[in-house]
């Protein structure tokens, strides 16, 4: 077992014994055993492992999209395990989440998508506008503001995802599998644009992959395999994730 001491200021996740199980008596199967790991802030950490190894089930986990059953898991500060429905809500709210597929609003400009989820933290519709903008200049889609999705290449939508899921100025940033669908060179920029925008504002960014390319990208690396995590070697990594 890793030696685990108590959440510090830097520490934006702090996992202790996690372990979550699906089903129930004969058909109980354990997804995660026995997790200790811990994510700081103006890291970006991957999360590597094969299809089928417990990384969605724990991302759903941090992301408080699902209860905690077993161990110990702070999230930003606070303890999930035990915690109510009101106080997982106000977790989710500091979270930024981008998936594989984009999930953005088809029948939305790209400016509106980013705009939509700005209307909770930014009532004013002005200040909302001036600050989707400002996202999606710094991710560089400045000049396609007006435009639709399907308008749009598959980089491209992963980075209006990327300005939606960091405009609230999230102090987490979840990220399940981004790069799946994008080539080399879009995947990377991807990995770099998250890291270079939550260090400038202190946030730390956890990215679940597969992809060996993200390796060299990042400052820690977790390695999960059979729901079982540790300290992941690049080497170890290329050997388990071509079986």
């Amino acid at each position: 077992m890793i030696d685990m001491q108590d959440p510090s200021p830097s520490d934006v996740i702090v996992a202790k014994g996690l372990t979550h199980s699906y089903g129930e008596g004969e058909l109980k199967n354990e997804i995660l055993h026995q997790l200790d790991f811990r994510v700081l802030a103006k890291e970006v950490t991957l999360l590597v492992g094969p299809s089928g190894s417990g990384k969605s089930t724990l991302l759903t986990l941090i992301g408080a999209l699902r209860s905690v059953e077993t161990g110990s898991l702070h999230v930003l500060g606070r303890q999930l395990l035990g915690a109510s429905e009101n106080e997982l809500m106000a977790i989710r709210r500091r979270i930024g989440f981008i998936f594989q597929s984009h999930n953005l609003v088809a029948s939305l400009t790209v400016l509106q998508n980013v705009q939509l989820l700005l209307q909770l933290a930014e009532p004013d519709p002005k200040l909302r506008q001036e600050r989707a903008k400002a996202m999606l200049d710094a991710v560089g889609l400045s000049a396609r503001l007006h435009h639709f999705p399907d308008e749009l290449s598959g980089g491209q939508r992963q980075r209006v995802a990327i300005a939606r899921a960091l405009a609230p100025e999230p102090d987490l940033v979840l990220a399940d599998e981004p790069t799946a669908s994008l080539d080399s060179k879009s995947g990377q920029d991807v990995v770099e644009l998250l890291g270079d925008l939550c260090r400038r504002r202190s946030s730390a960014v956890l990215l679940v992959t597969h992809d060996l390319r993200l390796l060299k990208d990042a400052d820690r690396i977790w390695g999960i395999e059979d729901g079982r995590i540790h300290p992941w070697e690049e080497e170890e990594a290329k050997h388990n994730l071509s079986h």
